[in-house]
């Protein structure tokens, strides 16, 4: 189950477009533009306007959402391979070569809530340039390899991915705050109906 649109949880853009567009290839135009907004790729000015796209330019609208949706399985088949240790097929890293490949741009420095950020900025020939950020993501992730502390959730009923930034690299939960305490709760629940035996 993918956590709502506008909860990050995965630490790494690649991660969390894997995970919050759902476990399936099926996410709306409407859910492509909600995520693009809430991970900043677009203004909310530029959200407004592609809202309207599929109704003035099915085409266009129809060839980037399949565009999406097979960067986002080739993304959820890359990093399931790289948690299980296996070695990621070429083909699985064909639909991201392609997003890369069509994408020109360049890094910016940008100032934003009293820092400088490195961000990406892409040329606006095609619609393309929205998947460009998440594709570099996760190119920047599987060119780390085994190094990359990429896990999944130990939550058998999550299933989503995270990049575990913590101190000891030992992370377990997607969130403390949606596996883990669920996870802590039903220990508890366990040992006080051994103990009520």
């Amino acid at each position: 189950m993918a956590p709502p649109s506008g909860s990050p949880i995965g630490g790494r853009l690649a991660l969390d477009f894997a995970n919050q567009l759902g476990p399936g290839p099926d996410f709306s135009w409407e859910e492509l533009l909600r995520f693009l907004l809430a991970a900043r790729i677009i203004s909310p000015e530029r959200s407004a306007q592609l809202l309207s796209l599929p109704a003035f330019n099915p085409q266009t609208a129809s060839s980037l959402l399949i565009k999406s949706r097979r960067l986002q399985a080739a993304l959820q088949g890359c990093f399931g391979a790289m948690v299980r240790h296996e070695p990621i097929p070429p083909a699985a890293v064909r639909p991201i070569n392609e997003i890369l490949a069509v994408t020109e741009g360049h890094d910016e420095l940008a100032w934003e809530d009293g820092h400088w950020r490195l961000q990406f900025v892409a040329r606006e020939d095609t619609l393309e340039w929205l998947l460009a950020a998440i594709a570099r993501s996760a190119a920047e992730i599987i060119a780390e390899g085994a190094a990359a502390p990429l896990r999944l959730c130990c939550n058998p009923g999550c299933g989503l991915f995270f990049y575990d930034t913590s101190r000891t690299r030992r992370r377990r939960w997607c969130s403390m705050a949606r596996c883990g305490n669920r996870h802590k709760v039903a220990a508890f629940l366990r040992r006080q109906s051994r103990r009520a035996r």
